[in-house]
């Protein structure tokens, strides 16, 4: 069996989803399969696929599914996934051709099953690193700690042993919904395991530095019970106070946008939420005025 599961959620992506192909084929290691989760797309994904299929050039795994958005692709790919390592690439994005042969042969030097899994780097197409790297004297760390102790910026690519992934409950699916923030997973897998820091790239994104905060307040509005289920594990494990108020703010303002009024006794601080409230109406209106001038 290969040591790596490459699985890829895809939405009608017909057009773009040949860079991440050639990217694989490509790739200095054959210790790999590509698990396609075809997330109910109405183009020529399927017969694209099965073209690459009959190439035979790389192992492909595809699976189709009707539409549930992207946690519904990860919980799709975690329930078929068999290898001992999973990434997750995007269809848009793709891997630099040593990538695989980076995370397997630093995964058999240094892992275990002590660790979650590895956290590499992304990198935009011209090679600059999203972000910042991960410091040297980090010998490891989780999900967490990296961003919020020791300051690391910017989006990285997380590689996980797929036995961790499978612990845990799957993303819920929220009907009329589509998104819940994949990092809920990585915050439950942070109470139990810590991952290694690999300052490789691993992933090379389309990086869009415009117009992200405007999606995000769409994406708060469209979503706010996957939202606000997120908040919950992130108002639980929050490191600071500050953190935590943060969290709770926007909780309470996805309860609001869900019309949840039960928000205060399904809370783990409820004091906290109570003081949020104010704050969280003023984030809710924020939301409601600015998403009603782009719709």
């Amino acid at each position: 069996m290969k040591k790596l599961t490459v699985f890829t959620p895809t939405y009608n992506r017909a057009y773009c989803l040949g860079q991440c192909y050639e990217s694989l084929v490509n790739q200095t290691s054959d210790e790999f399969m590509w698990l396609i989760i075809d997330d109910g797309s109405s183009d020529n994904t399927k017969d694209l696929v099965e073209h690459w299929i009959t190439e035979n050039k790389i192992e492909i795994r595809y699976h189709y599914q009707d539409n549930l958005g992207m946690h519904g692709g990860h919980n799709a790919a975690y329930s078929l996934i068999e290898t001992e390592l999973n990434v997750c690439i995007d269809s848009d994005d793709f891997m630099p051709v040593d990538a695989v042969e980076k995370i397997v042969d630093f995964w058999d030097e240094n892992g275990s099953d002590k660790y979650a899994g590895i956290v590499g780097l992304d990198a935009d197409k011209d090679g600059k690193i999203i972000g910042t790297t991960i410091p040297e004297k980090i010998k490891e760390t989780t999900v967490i700690d990296l961003y919020q102790k020791h300051k690391v910026v910017g989006d990285k690519k997380l590689v996980y042993r797929t036995e961790v992934v499978k612990k845990y409950p799957p993303y819920p699916i929220f009907e009329g919904e589509k998104f819940v923030p994949l990092g809920y997973l990585y915050q439950m897998i942070d109470q139990d395991y810590t991952i290694l820091p690999l300052n490789e790239i691993l992933c090379i994104v389309e990086y869009m530095p415009d117009g992200s905060s405007l999606n995000m307040l769409k994406q708060y509005r469209r979503h706010p019970k996957g939202f606000a289920f997120s908040r919950l594990t992130e108002i639980k494990y929050a490191k600071s106070l500050k953190e935590r108020f943060k969290k709770t703010i926007h909780y309470v303002s996805s309860s609001f946008l869900s019309k949840n009024w039960r928000f205060i006794k399904e809370s783990p601080k409820k004091m906290l939420t109570i003081v949020s409230i104010p704050f969280g109406l003023l984030l809710y209106l924020y939301i409601r005025i600015n998403t009603n001038k782009t719709s």
